[in-house]
C-alpha cells in the first residue's frame, strides 16, 4: 500500500515540476497563473458535476432494493464494511462486462455495473468487482484523478498560449524558438503519459484494497480474467465515444494494443491477476 501511494505522491510532484518548467520555458509567470486558473476552473466543474454527466452519457439508471436486490444488497454491505455511505447505485443496459465508480467524495458516490458484468459473472465475482469499486470511493480517487487532471490540462492549455503568442521567459523576452517548439509538443505529451500512471498506479491499489474488503484476492482475481476475455470482442459505444471516460472503467473499454499500452489508463491484466493471487497466498486464501 505504502508502494503505491508513493508512487501516486511522486507522480504527482512530477506533473507538478513539469508544469513548472512549461510555465517559465513558454509563459513565464504570468502565463503559468493564467493556464492554470482556467485547468483549475475547468476541472473544479468537472469534479462537482462529472459524476451526473457520466451517469448521463451511459444512460445509466438508478436501481435499489426492489429493483436489483443482490447487487443493491450486495454494494450496502461492502460499504458498510468500508466505513463509507451507501453510495447510490446504478445498472447499465450494455453487453461488455465493465463497472465504475464516481463521486467527488463517499458521501457524493455512484457505483455501476453493466448487465453484461452481471450475467457473466459469479456472485462471488462481481463481489470482488464491487468492493475494487468501493476501494476507489473510500480513497477519494476522484480527488486524486481530479488533481492530475488540473495540471495536465493547465500544461496542454498553455502549451497552446505558447504557441498562439509566442513563449516568453521570465523577463518577456522571446524565447529560443527551437526550444518552444519542442515544449509545445513534448510537454502535453509527458503530461498525459504521467497522468496515465497515476490512474494506474491507483487501479493497482484498488485491487488491493478491494481483495481486503471482500476479504477474497482470488474473486476478484477470476473476475479480472473473465472481463478481460469478454471485454476484447464487446464494444461499449458510450466509451468509444468519450474515451475521457476509459479511465473510471474497472477494464479498459476501449480496442487497442501494442504501442497503445503507454497510452493505457490500466495496468497489464495479467500483472493485476498476478499481484492478487500473491495477495492471496499470502493470507494463505489458496
Amino acid at each position: 500500500m505504502f508502494g503505491n501511494w508513493l508512487k501516486t505522491s511522486l507522480l504527482m510532484a512530477a506533473i507538478v515540476a513539469l508544469f513548472g518548467v512549461v510555465g517559465s520555458a513558454l509563459g513565464g509567470a504570468q502565463g503559468m497563473v493564467i493556464a492554470l486558473l482556467l485547468g483549475g476552473a475547468m476541472n473544479l466543474w468537472a469534479y462537482w458535476f462529472s459524476d451526473r454527466m457520466v451517469l448521463r452519457l451511459y444512460n445509466a439508471r438508478e436501481v435499489d432494493e426492489s429493483t436489483a436486490p443482490g447487487l443493491y444488497r450486495m454494494v450496502r454491505d461492502l460499504a458498510h464494511r468500508a466505513g463509507i455511505p451507501m453510495p447510490r447505485v446504478y445498472v447499465i443496459d450494455e453487453d461488455q462486462p465493465n463497472a465504475f465508480a464516481t463521486g467527488r467524495n463517499p458521501d457524493n458516490a455512484a457505483v455501476a455495473a453493466t448487465t453484461g458484468i452481471m450475467r457473466i459473472l459469479t456472485e462471488r465475482e462481481l463481489r470482488g468487482v464491487m468492493a475494487h469499486e468501493l476501494a476507489h470511493v473510500q480513497h477519494r480517487d476522484i480527488l486524486i484523478s481530479t488533481m492530475s487532471a488540473t495540471v495536465a490540462g493547465a500544461i496542454s492549455s498553455l502549451a497552446q498560449f505558447g504557441m498562439l503568442f509566442g513563449g516568453r521567459d521570465e523577463e518577456g523576452r522571446p524565447a529560443n524558438p527551437a526550444v518552444s517548439i519542442a515544449v509545445m509538443i513534448l510537454a502535453p505529451l509527458a503530461a498525459m503519459l504521467i497522468q496515465f500512471a497515476i490512474s494506474r498506479a491507483r487501479e493497482f491499489e484498488a485491487d488491493r484494497g478491494g481483495a481486503e474488503l471482500s476479504g477474497d484476492p482470488l474473486a476478484l482475481a477470476s473476475a479480472l480474467d473473465k472481463i478481460h476475455r469478454y471485454a476484447q470482442g464487446i464494444p461499449l459505444p458510450a466509451a468509444e465515444a468519450h474515451p475521457a471516460t476509459a479511465q473510471m472503467m474497472i477494464m479498459n473499454p476501449l480496442s487497442g494494443g501494442g504501442v497503445a499500452g503507454l497510452f493505457s489508463t490500466h495496468p497489464d491484466t495479467g500483472e493485476r491477476i498476478a499481484r492478487l493471487h500473491a495477495m492471496a497466498q499470502g493470507v494463505g486464501a489458496y
